[in-house]
């Protein structure tokens, strides 16, 4: 089996995680081949995905675990709360794993600021992404966190290639 990678962005809400993720996750597989595969945590259960009055909602609206099948996508409707390694499985194959929030994962983390960062975060922390918004100099930074410009993806790739964890 080919080696799989994972890394993981937090932030808080609007720091532009999902722009970032959006422009590695182009590179990754336009300019260097890769599949990836991209989990999003929604900790406030907010998103919703199924359309009132349609089958999949009335399934799904039973309480029961749904699948929906087509010839160009497969989504799953769950009640349950899956742990990584089970949200992996369900993925099948690919080279690199994004995601987005979920701070505690023993996974290696971009964590995505702008006007300020949050110190909070400094314990979750391996790699630091910011524009010209945050004064890096203001801040007690811990040691051996790398800083990526955030309007930089070919950067933050190049981290991740060397850094993210094996799955």
């Amino acid at each position: 089996m080919k080696k799989r990678l994972a890394v993981a962005f937090t932030g808080p809400s609007n720091s532009g995680k999902t722009t970032l993720i959006v422009k590695v996750a182009a590179k990754l597989m336009h300019e260097h081949g890769k599949e990836v595969a991209i989990i999003k945590n929604d900790p406030k259960d907010k998103a919703r995905f199924d359309i009132p009055g349609k089958d999949s909602y009335k399934f799904t609206d039973t309480g029961a675990e749904v699948i929906v099948t087509s010839p160009s996508r497969t989504t799953l409707f769950s009640h349950r709360h899956h742990e990584l390694d089970e949200l992996i499985k369900l993925f099948g194959h690919f080279d690199i794993l994004l995601v987005e929030g979920l701070k505690t994962l023993p996974l290696p983390r971009i964590s995505i600021f702008r006007d300020r960062i949050d110190e909070a975060y400094f314990p979750y922390m391996n790699a630091l992404a910011v524009d010209d918004s945050v004064t890096l100099d203001d801040y007690d930074l811990p040691d051996k966190v790398a800083v990526l410009d955030l309007n930089d993806p070919d950067a933050v790739v190049g981290w991740i290639l060397n850094h993210a964890k094996e799955i």
